[in-house]
Order: C-alpha cells, then sequence, then structure tokens
C-alpha cells in the first residue's frame, strides 16, 4: 500500500501550486456535513499540468475551476485535477459524516458538539486539499446549524457577521487576516456554558476572551481563564510578545486525543487542560492547565505567526514552545521544581524511545504516520535543545535571536536551520558543531574521570553516541555545568563548561583539597552520565550543592545506587542491606526546614521502577522490583520519626507545596507501620480538596491498606457522573499491585464511566497499567503484553492515534530476559498479521519487529 510507504524530509520539494484563499461553508446537518471550499489557487510551477490534493473518509460531490465542471480523478485518498491555468477558482464540495469519525480527526462529534482537530494531516477529512503546513492562505468561514441544538458556532480568527436563517437555523461568518496553513484551521458548533473576560494589551488594544465549557460546568472554568490572562502578560514581558486579534476562545471538549490545539484564535481543548475546582482538581491538575494553557497560546508566535515548513520541522515550533512553557511555569512557580519535573520526562519517558525501535533525532529523517511523531523527543528533547541554545548564549544574545527570527519570518513556513540560523546572526556565537542535535538520534553517554594532584583537579569527559542509522562519530556540542564544592559544603566555583571533543580535560588550579563535584548541574544537556559516586559523595551534595535541583539530583543518585547494589547481592545470594548514609542522607533533606516543600516531596518520591531500568543496557527486573521495593521499605522504617512529624506539620498549611509534602510523609509513614492506617481514613473523610482526597486514596490503593475496597467504592459513588475524575479512579485501579489487577481491568471496561471511543478513559485505565503497573504488565508469563494486545486489536480500527500511543511500553522491550522478549515478539508478530492495521499501529510494530 502507498500509504504505507515512509517519507523522507531529504524529498522535500516545494508545491507545484499553492492556495492565497479559502472559502468554506459548512452547512452542519447530521448525519450529512456539507462542505462547499472555494480556493484561489496559483500555479508556481509552469510545467505543471495536474494539481494533487489529499483527502481521506470523504464523498466527493463535484469540483469546478472558474465555475465549470473540471475533469478529475480520485485515486489512493488522492484527487487528481488538469489544472493547466496560471490561476484560477477551485470549488469542491464534499459531504462527511462527523457522528461516525472515531478517529478524532477532521471534523467530529464531541459529546453532541461538533469540533475539529486538523495537526498534523487531519484537515483532509473535510475537503480535498493541499494539507501540508507550507501552503499559508487566509480563511473565510461560514457556519451553519441548527440554532436550538448549536446556538455557538466558531471558528478562526474575527467574527465578521451573524443571522438566522430559515427553518430555525442560523449562520456565523468569521475571517482570519492571518495566513495560515490547514492544520490550524478550527470549527466548533455546540451547546456551552461561557466564561467571558478581557485582557488589554500592551499597546492597548482591548481583547476579548471567552472560554467554553459543558453545561453545568461554569464554575471550573475560572482557572483557566486567570492561566490565560497570566500567559499573555509573561509573553509581553519575557519575550516582548503581544496578541494580534480581537478575540481569543477556548473551547474544552471531552473526546480529544491531544493535550490541546493551537488553532489560531480558537484553541480545542482536552476537558482535563481547562476544568478544575478545588473539590474535583488536584494541584497537579491546576498546574497543568496553566501549563497547557500557556504552551498554546505561547504557540500564537512560535507556530502561528511563523510555522513550520514540513513535518519533519515540527520541534521547530514544538520544542521551542515546550521550552517557552517550561520557563513560564518556572517564572510563576518554582523554578527547580518545574526543572525536576522537566528533567524526570526526559529521563524516565525520553532516554527509553531513544534506547528503542522508535529512536529518532528531534528533526527526523522519515516518517510513515506523521502522528508518530509527536513525542517526546520531538517535543521535549526538542525543549531541551532549545535551553542548550539558551544557556550558551545567555538570556540577552538568546531574546536578540528570538526577534531577529520574527523580523524574518513573520507570515513564512520555515525550519529548524532557519531558526539556529537567527540565534547565530544575532549573537554573533558559532552554532555550527550545535547542529548536530537536530539530526543525531539517541541518547549521548559522557564518562566522567578525575584527579587531584598539587593543588590542580582535573576532570576527563569522554562523549560516545549508540550506533543507530544516521549518526555520525563527530563530536557533539555539550553545555554541562559543573560546581565543585570543599569539604565544609562551601562552593569553591560553579560555571559551564564548553565541551566539543570527543575527549577533553577541564583544570581548575590552586585547591587546597580534592574537591566534591556536582556534575551535569540542572540537567545542562539531556545526556547520561558514567561516573562512580560514593555514598558519601552523594550525601554531601543532598546536603551543600548551591543548585536545590543538584541537591534532587544527588538523591536520585542515591535511591539508584543502593537499589543497584542490592540487586547485585540478590545475584550473589547475599542478604540485602541498606548504608546508614542513606538514611541520613534522606532523613536530613526531610528535616530541613529552610528547602522548599514541594522538593523536599519530589525528593521522597523516589525513582520509579521504570525510570531505574533507564540506567541500564539490560535488566533482572524481578530482582530490581524487590531491591527497589526493600530500599523504599528500610528508608521508611528509618525515617519513620521524622516523616510523621512532619505530615502533622503540614497538615494545617492550606499550600500545593505542604500538600504535597504532607501526602509522601503519609504513603511513607503508611510504609513504615501499617498503624498508620488511620490517619489515611481521616485524610481521606476530612479532606476538603480533591489534592488530600485522591492523595489519602492513592496510598490506600498502592498498599493495599484494609480500607481500601470500602473507599475506593466511596470515591467512585460520590464521582461516577464526573468523567475527569472517574479517571483518576481508573488510573488507581490500573495500577494496584494484584494478582487479579488484569481481571479487574476488564470488568473495569464495561463499567458506565469507561468508553473505548474516548481517549481520556483509554489513557486512565489501558495507558496506565501499560505504563505504570511495570510489575503486572511485564510479568513474566505474558499475560500483561497479551491483553495489551487484544485492546489494540480492538482500538485499532476506533481510533488508530491512541492505539499507537499506548503501544509504546509494549514495542520498548530490548532490556529485558529472553522470556519476556519472546512473549511480546509474539505479540507484535500478532499485531503485524492483522488484514486491517492501521499504518499508525504498522510503523511501530513493523520497526519494533525489524
Amino acid at each position: 500500500m502507498s500509504e504505507l510507504q515512509a517519507k523522507y524530509l531529504i524529498d522535500y520539494k516545494q508545491p507545484d501550486y499553492t492556495i492565497n484563499h479559502l472559502s468554506l461553508d459548512f452547512q452542519l446537518n447530521i448525519p450529512t456535513t456539507e462542505v462547499v471550499a472555494v480556493s484561489q489557487v496559483e500555479r508556481k510551477s509552469k510545467q505543471a499540468t495536474q494539481l494533487v490534493l489529499e483527502g481521506d473518509e470523504l464523498e466527493l460531490v463535484s469540483v469546478k475551476i472558474n465555475g465549470q465542471s473540471a475533469t478529475h480523478q480520485v485515486k489512493d485518498k488522492q484527487l487528481f485535477i488538469e489544472a493547466e491555468l496560471d490561476n484560477f477558482e477551485l470549488e469542491i464540495i464534499t459531504h462527511l459524516k462527523p457522528a461516525e469519525n472515531t478517529a478524532l480527526e477532521g471534523l467530529y462529534m464531541s459529546d453532541g458538539a461538533y469540533c475539529t482537530q486538523c495537526e498534523a494531516e487531519g484537515f483532509r477529512r473535510i475537503t480535498y486539499y493541499l494539507d501540508r503546513p507550507d501552503v499559508l492562505a487566509k480563511f473565510d468561514v461560514r457556519v451553519e446549524a441548527d440554532k436550538a441544538e448549536f446556538p455557538f458556532l466558531l471558528s478562526n480568527g474575527n467574527l465578521t457577521a451573524k443571522g438566522d436563517t430559515e427553518n430555525g437555523r442560523h449562520f456565523a461568518s468569521w475571517q482570519d487576516p492571518f495566513p495560515k496553513p490547514s492544520y490550524l484551521f478550527a470549527l466548533v458548533a455546540g451547546d456551552f456554558d461561557l466564561l467571558e473576560d478581557n485582557f488589554i494589551t500592551r499597546s492597548g488594544r482591548d481583547v476579548k476572551l471567552q472560554v467554553f465549557v459543558d453545561k453545568g460546568n461554569l464554575h471550573k472554568a475560572h482557572h483557566a481563564m486567570e492561566s490565560l490572562k497570566k500567559s499573555m502578560k509573561w509573553d509581553e514581558e519575557r519575550f516582548d510578545l503581544e496578541y494580534d486579534l480581537d478575540i481569543y476562545m477556548i473551547v474544552a471538549v471531552d473526546f480529544f486525543n491531544m493535550g490541546a490545539m493551537e488553532n489560531k484564535g480558537l484553541n480545542v481543548f482536552n476537558t482535563k487542560y481547562v476544568l478544575a475546582d478545588k473539590e474535583s482538581a488536584t494541584d497537579d491538575d491546576y498546574h497543568g492547565i496553566e501549563s497547557v494553557i500557556g504552551h498554546e497560546y505561547f504557540h500564537n508566535w512560535t507556530g502561528n505567526r511563523v510555522t513550520c515548513r514540513d513535518w519533519f520541522q515540527l520541534s521547530l515550533k514544538e520544542g521551542l514552545t515546550v521550552f517557552r512553557d517550561q520557563e513560564f511555569s518556572s517564572d510563576v512557580g518554582s523554578r527547580p521544581v518545574n526543572r525536576i519535573q522537566a528533567i524526570q520526562v526526559i529521563r524516565n519517558h525520553q532516554f527509553a524511545e531513544d534506547a528503542g525501535p522508535m529512536a529518532h533525532p528531534i528533526r527526523p529523517e522519515s516518517v510513515i504516520e506523521m502522528n508518530n511523531f509527536y513525542t517526546v523527543t520531538v517535543y521535549n528533547k526538542g525543549a531541551e535543545v532549545i535551553r542548550m541554545m539558551h544557556t550558551l548564549l545567555g538570556e540577552q544574545k538568546f531574546q536578540a535571536g528570538m526577534k531577529l527570527y520574527f523580523e524574518r519570518h513573520d507570515g513564512q513556513a520555515v525550519t529548524c536551520d532557519d531558526f539556529v540560523a537567527a540565534m547565530e546572526d544575532a549573537s554573533g556565537v558559532d552554532l555550527k558543531q550545535f547542529r548536530q542535535w537536530y539530526s543525531q538520534a539517541g541518547t549521548p553517554t559522557v564518562a566522567v574521570n578525575e584527579s587531584f594532584e598539587n593543588g590542580s583537579y582535573q576532570l576527563t569527559l569522554t562523549q560516545s553516541r549508540p550506533e543507530i542509522a544516521g549518526n555520525n562519530d563527530l563530536p557533539m556540542h555539550i553545555p554541562f555545568d559543573v560546581e565543585l564544592l570543599d569539604a565544609e559544603g562551601n562552593s569553591i566555583t560553579s560555571k559551564v563548561l564548553n565541551f566539543t571533543e570527543h575527549k577533553q580535560t577541564f583544570t581548575f588550579d590552586g585547591l587546597e583539597q580534592k574537591p566534591v563535584v556536582s556534575l551535569l548541574q540542572d540537567f545542562s544537556a539531556p545526556v547520561k552520565l558514567e561516573y562512580q559516586y560514593e555514598d558519601e559523595h552523594l550525601a554531601h551534595l543532598m546536603r551543600y550543592a548551591n543548585s536545590e535541583v543538584a541537591r534532587w539530583e544527588a538523591s536520585v543518585s542515591l535511591f539508584s545506587k543502593a537499589v543497584w547494589d542490592n540487586v547485585k547481592a540478590l545475584s550473589e545470594g547475599k542478604t540485602m542491606q541498606l548504608n546508614s548514609i542513606v538514611q541520613d542522607a534522606f532523613k536530613g533533606v526531610i528535616l530541613d526546614e529552610n528547602l522548599d516543600e514541594e522538593l523536599i516531596a519530589e525528593v521522597m518520591s523516589v525513582p520509579s521502577i521504570s525510570s531505574l531500568v533507564e540506567q541500564v543496557e539490560t535488566v533482572d527486573l524481578d530482582a530490581l522490583i524487590i531491591a527497589r521495593r526493600f530500599v523504599k521499605d528500610e528508608l521508611a522504617v528509618g525515617c519513620e520519626d521524622e516523616v510523621v512529624a512532619r505530615y502533622h506539620a503540614s497538615k494545617g498549611k492550606d499550600n500545593a507545596s505542604a500538600r504535597a509534602l504532607k501526602n509522601e510523609c503519609l504513603a511513607w509513614a503508611c510504609v513504615a507501620n501499617e498503624e498508620y492506617e488511620a490517619l489515611v481514613e481521616t485524610q481521606y473523610q476530612s479532606a476538603t480538596n480533591m489534592t488530600d482526597s485522591l492523595g489519602a486514596l492513592k496510598v490506600s490503593s498502592d498498599l493495599n491498606l484494609s480500607n481500601r475496597d470500602s473507599l475506593m467504592t466511596h470515591f467512585e459513588n460520590k464521582w461516577v457522573d464526573t468523567p475527569l475524575v472517574m479517571d483518576k479512579w481508573f488510573t488507581l485501579q490500573a495500577i494496584q499491585d494484584s494478582e487479579q489487577v488484569i481481571d479487574k481491568i476488564k470488568a473495569l471496561t464495561t463499567h458506565k464511566a469507561f468508553s473505548f471511543n474516548n481517549p481520556n478513559r483509554v489513557r486512565s485505565l489501558i495507558g496506565s497499567f501499560a505504563v505504570g503497573n511495570v510489575e503486572h504488565f511485564h510479568k513474566a508469563d505474558g499475560s500483561g503484553y497479551q491483553y495489551l494486545t487484544e485492546i489494540l486489536k480492538k482500538i485499532n480500527t476506533i481510533n488508530p492515534q491512541v492505539a499507537a500511543r499506548i503501544i509504546t511500553p509494549l514495542i520498548q522491550f530490548s532490556k529485558f530476559d529472553q522470556g519476556r522478549q519472546q512473549h511480546i515478539k509474539a505479540c507484535l508478530q500478532e499485531l503485524m498479521a492483522l488484514p486491517d492495521l492501521s499504518k499508525d499501529l504498522f510503523e511501530k510494530v513493523s520497526r519494533a519487529l525489524a
């Protein structure tokens, strides 16, 4: 099949035709919607005689050029039109069935409302079009529908007209003054509750702000609105960027494949990232909403006003915008905690992707299904590449580069190279070697050796990369942040080393004693470290490092080292044990009154099994599970008094940091001693917010306390009609440590609150099991793999995007034992044999089996 053939970055060529203006007329009806698309087409190549447009799941009604029927044919989801004119008007009429569109791409129904998702290639499900990001057109949109059922008719840009038509119907016309690619088109029609506000821009323009939510949820929209206003203000102050339309709209829908979408002036959001009140949303939910609202708003410039030339350049807009939303969260919240959370995404998820069959550079070289490259590599490693650039240039030169980038490319579709060139030209810094971060796949490793003699301390760094097709042997430019501390914990020096060779030695002279070194501070580059830490060294850093992120890093390394030491002990038939230095170091952090409570909570939230797996090339998973549990249990028992005291001290505080610490302390206390189960019951019953309620429920569920079933039933009965809260309940069920967990999940797929058609429900139950329940998903008998395979067969035809997302843990198997690998490969071969395997799954399964 032609659609299963890979496309390559190297084959990019400009389109033979372009479209400068598009008028769309939607007659929204159930079951059939009619779309009339009138394009103003310009021929760019004089040799071109045939216009080729993309389409999918469309019923073609007619094709006209300049009002006359055009010669055309449809073949392999493409429309071929004979067109030997330099300029012409093209009218295409198509019919669609949005209610049957379970893939949730193009125009579809979500809980009785029409909405769209066109990124990456969903617009071709609306009309035949040049559905590629380098074709930018001005859009005029007219939407007509039943007025009683769909009182709100929304699209991109500014509202230009509205009114009633015949038979109880009405219309709205929208005009977007800025040329945009088709992936940024949006349409929403439905009946919502509306929250309105306004924002006065720096230049004095009054922008109307609107947040549309399902009926009855208006009280949950206020945090989203405040987050939007905060984002608009921050972008003016930090990046000198002002909003450019008269209105900014956000619509929350429950059926959505992604988190949100930055369509110009009309952002369509997953309800998960809009709806919140203290009773039903956790502090993490509040933070997530603020971050994602910011991310989509920041796309207005980094993605909309300047967009990507082709989809291989996706990180141009996503890596840059993730960096911007991370900086926003850090500027308005806790910078250390936000940095830690960003590092965790890289270490726990992106490193796994780099080590698996889907490893790719942040600018991929080839692709079968573009949706498969909305990845942690493109987004989050892409953001780390931007962060390294910021580190090398400094804030002032980085901002000068941003300004030049917009001056050169506003209104254009450009490449990652264009962005780097603007940074180089504005700063005067040569980034030729640094560009390799865009084209090299896999995680670099930096081996560290040290020596100290006659007052001279030397650090020797050696870099290497995995052997992956497309990688070269040239050294990367790695900004390597270090701090040297003396024995009393005083800082001797702190600096960023420019590590640009395969092997490079850095010398620090004039020292009275061998220093304690803090390496790769604040995760200054997305690399793995090879360095033999001693427990005393890490404990020293946990206590004295100036960077709070470095103190957390030391805690991760200290815990991890203790786990691996015990994995080794198990393999040698020795008794497991825990060095008292480890307990004392954690105890010191828990008791530190000067540390942010949320930072202490991050230290106590020790590395997961998945995170530990990513630290090694091969793993005895069963031994790892036993060793990790032993170390965590020993830590909890050793810190029992301190943890319980800290728990009670945090109870009277009403802020997110205190709640984070309180819930970690509750978990540790219950691990240490089952007598604290009463604290769980009391906290759950007296909780006035979802963070505390869910925190207690999670402890009870994770530890299988005697009150688990009664609390889970109470929670279910209270929240069964609130989908986003039930997602949390489904997740706790999916990650439970129970031999019957798969049977329980099977039963829950028939629960009235669950639907295979809703991505949020599938991710919360099935996705959480595959990602979060390592012990039972990776059970040696292969039952976890087989169950996920059965689910993938089911949703392969319902929603291929969701299927391709939740398969990820099944294709990252190279570190496991032969028995597990054989079970996984058998499952993948079973999927490969499906006659209707979607190209989303085909790409991942075929690469895994290869």
